[in-house]
């Protein structure tokens, strides 16, 4: 994709020192970071500051990105860290549950149950979910990021990505039953 090719470019020039470059890439990462940040915290103003600390650690660390196409990954990782930082700070973070005979024992229900009508409600379900399974459900269904993306983007293993994905499917499906 030429968008892709362009990224790699103003990483490249950031990385020899090119302001110009280093402010147009964070302009073409600045939105989709909001918004997935905003849907970890789901509050506006803490994610402004989350952004803030992320664009701070990004300029800091550019010059150690050896894969120069991994910039938006790499970009959410930064994020994911920071959010998760601040949320366990903010005594926010919860555990996420692991039963995993509840989970078998709920069956899986059809995509006609997420109909229209549901959209309005998604950001209310998701902010019900743990930050750990919001943030794959976000970047696997929002973000376009494939389970090998969103490992590499969390830290965690592609186990863990599923097991959380798993997870938080089911509690969507739990609170749409209601």
């Amino acid at each position: 994709m030429e968008s892709d090719k362009q990224e790699m470019r103003w990483v490249l020039r950031a990385q020899a020192g090119d302001r110009i470059a280093f402010d147009e890439l964070l302009q073409a990462v600045q939105i989709p970071l909001y918004r997935y940040v905003v849907s970890l915290t789901n509050d506006a103003s803490l994610a402004e500051d989350i952004l803030q600390e992320v664009f701070v650690l990004i300029y800091r660390k550019l010059g150690w990105l050896r894969e120069p196409e991994l910039f938006r990954p790499w970009a959410y990782r930064i994020a994911t860290r920071e959010t998760f930082k601040w949320l366990k700070r903010e005594k926010q973070w919860k555990e996420q549950e692991r039963n995993e005979e509840l989970l078998q024992a709920i069956p899986a229900q059809h995509e006609e149950h997420f109909a229209a009508e549901l959209l309005p409600r998604l950001p209310h379900l998701l902010a019900r979910l743990s930050p750990a399974s919001r943030a794959v459900i976000v970047l696997h269904y929002l973000h376009d990021l494939t389970l090998d993306e969103i490992a590499d983007v969390l830290g965690v293993a592609i186990g863990t990505v599923k097991s959380r994905l798993s997870y938080g499917l089911t509690s969507l499906r739990q609170q749409l039953q209601k």
